[in-house]
C-alpha cells in the first residue's frame, strides 16, 4: 500500500511538472496541438506531425488545414532539423517529464512492398519455405513499425500473397512447413481487421481450401499458445466470411472436440471467444450439415457447458455463450439437454436485461424454444420460469423496447404463462419505477 502511495504521488508530481512546462509552439502540430514526434513538411510549406496530417489525407482531404490551399502534391518530407531541436528540448527537460522521442523510422513504400510479395510469390511455387520465411518476417518487421506501414501493406495485396502462400505450403506439408505457416498466420493476425471482413474471392479461397483449414485445425492440437491464438482467429474469420467456408470446416470431424475443449479448459480469453464465435457459425449454418454438427455438440455435453460458462463469465463471452445456446435449443437434442439442466431457466432468465441486447434476444429466444418443446414440458419450463421471475423481466423488456422478433416472442410467452397466473390484467399493475430499479 505505501509503495502504491508513492506512485501515485510521483505519477502526480510528473503531471504537474508536465503542465507548468511551455512547449514552443514551432514545436505543436498546428492540427493535435501536441509536440510533434515525427514532423513533416508539406508542398505548402506547413509543417505537422506525421500521423495527423495523414489522416488529415486519407479523410479525403486535398488542402493545407492552416493556408487552405490545394496542395500540388501529398509529399511528406521529413523536417529532421525541427525534429532534432523537439529532441534535444526533449532531452534538457526531462526532469519536467518529457519523455524521450525517439527518431522516427522511415515509412514503407508501396514500391518496397510489392517487390516483397512478388518475390514471396515466387519462393512459394518454388516451396522455398526459408526465403519465404525471411521475407515473411521482413513484412512483419514493417508492420510492426507502424500503422501507417500496415495500411501500406494491406493496400498492396498483402492478404491475397499470404493466403496463396499458406495454402501452398500447407498442402505441401504442415510438418515440414510448421515454421513459415506459424509466421505467415502471424502476420495475417493483424490484417485482418485492416479489411473489415471484406477479403477478396482470392484470399477466400485459399484460406477456405480443405488444407489451409486442416492445417489450421492441426496448430490447434499441437501448436504453442501463440499459434493456437493465431489459427482461432483466422478460423473465426474465415467461417465469417462464407458459408461455403462453414461447410468445409464441420467437415473436419476433429474440430469439434478442439473446439469444445477450449470452452471447457480454457487457456486465453481470446482463444474461448473465437473458439465460441466458430461454433455459432457452425450450428447456425442453414445447409443440413449444421444439424449433425448440432447433436455433436450436444453429444458431447456443450449445452450444460455452456449454462457454466454463462455464469461466471464476463460480458461479452457470456453474450456469445448465450447466442450458441440459443442455436442449440434448435434441435431437440439441445432442448432436451437444456430441459434436464436445473439452471436453464434460472440463468436465462437472470441474464435477460443484465447482459447485452444481444444476450436478452438469445436468453428469450432459447425460453422460448423450450416453451415450445411437447405439451409433456411446456407447464414445467413455464411454471419455473415464472417462479425465477420470468413474467417481471419480459414485461419490462416490453416498456423499454426490442426487436420485432423479440416483441413477438415475449408476447407469446406472456400469454403461454397467463393460465398460471392471475390473468394478464395483473401487467397492469406492475409498478415499472421499482420494476426497473430492481433490475
Amino acid at each position: 500500500m505505501v509503495f502504491s502511495w508513492r506512485r501515485k504521488k510521483a505519477a502526480r508530481e510528473k503531471l504537474f511538472k508536465v503542465q507548468e512546462l511551455v512547449i514552443p509552439n514551432q514545436f505543436l502540430c498546428p492540427i493535435s496541438l501536441d509536440l510533434m514526434k515525427d514532423p513533416v513538411t508539406l508542398s505548402s510549406g506547413i509543417t505537422y506531425d506525421r500521423e495527423s496530417i495523414e489522416t488529415w489525407l486519407e479523410g479525403g482531404n486535398f488542402t493545407c488545414p492552416v493556408t487552405n490551399q490545394v496542395l500540388r502534391s501529398f509529399d511528406q518530407i521529413p523536417n529532421h532539423s525541427l525534429r532534432k531541436m523537439i529532441q534535444d528540448w526533449g532531452v534538457a527537460n526531462r526532469n519536467y517529464g518529457v519523455e524521450r522521442i525517439p527518431t522516427p523510422r522511415v515509412p514503407v513504400l508501396g514500391a518496397q512492398v510489392s517487390d516483397v510479395l512478388f518475390s514471396l510469390e515466387d519462393s512459394k511455387k518454388r516451396l522455398n519455405g526459408a526465403g519465404c520465411l525471411e521475407l515473411v518476417q521482413k513484412i512483419k518487421k514493417w508492420g510492426n513499425e507502424s500503422e501507417r506501414n500496415r495500411r501500406c501493406i494491406v493496400a498492396n495485396g498483402a492478404i491475397s500473397v499470404f493466403a496463396a502462400a499458406f495454402d501452398s505450403f500447407a498442402r505441401d506439408s504442415f510438418e515440414r512447413n510448421a515454421n513459415v505457416l506459424e509466421e505467415i498466420l502471424s502476420a495475417m493476425n493483424w490484417m485482418f481487421p485492416i479489411f473489415q471482413h471484406s477479403l477478396d474471392a482470392e484470399a477466400r479461397a485459399h484460406l477456405g481450401s480443405q488444407d489451409s483449414l486442416r492445417c489450421l485445425v492441426w496448430f490447434l492440437k499441437s501448436g504453442d499458445l501463440s499459434v493456437k491464438q493465431d489459427s482461432m482467429i483466422a478460423l473465426r474469420e474465415i467461417v465469417s466470411l462464407d458459408q461455403k467456408q462453414v461447410e468445409a470446416l464441420a467437415a473436419i470431424e476433429e474440430v469439434y472436440e478442439v473446439l469444445f475443449r477450449f470452452i471447457k479448459d480454457p487457456i486465453c480469453p481470446a482463444i474461448t471467444k473465437a473458439s465460441l464465435m466458430v461454433i455459432f457459425y457452425l450450428v447456425s449454418s442453414p445447409s443440413s450439415t449444421s444439424i449433425k454438427t448440432r447433436s455433436a455438440f450436444v453429444e458431447m455435453g456443450l449445452v450444460s457447458l455452456l449454462l457454466e460458462v454463462t455464469i461466471d463469465s464476463e460480458r461479452s463471452t457470456s453474450e456469445r455463450a448465450l447466442g450458441v445456446f440459443d442455436r442449440l435449443c434448435d434441435c431437440e437434442e439441445g432442448r432436451e439437454e437444456a430441459y434436464r439442466n436445473a439452471l436453464t431457466c434460472p440463468v436465462l432468465v437472470k441474464k435477460i436485461l443484465r447482459v447485452s441486447e444481444l444476450a436478452t434476444q438469445s436468453s428469450v429466444s432459447a425460453i422460448w424454444k423450450l416453451s415450445k418443446y411437447g405439451k409433456k414440458h411446456e407447464e414445467n419450463v413455464l411454471v419455473e420460469a415464472l417462479q425465477v421471475g420470468l413474467f417481471q423481466k419480459l414485461v419490462l423488456l416490453l416498456q423499454l423496447g426490442c426487436g420485432d422478433e423479440t416483441k413477438e416472442k415475449t408476447t407469446e410467452l406472456l400469454k403461454l404463462m397467463s393460465p398460471y397466473r392471475d390473468g394478464l390484467e395483473c401487467i397492469d399493475s406492475v409498478d415499472f419505477k421499482n420494476l426497473n430499479r430492481s433490475f
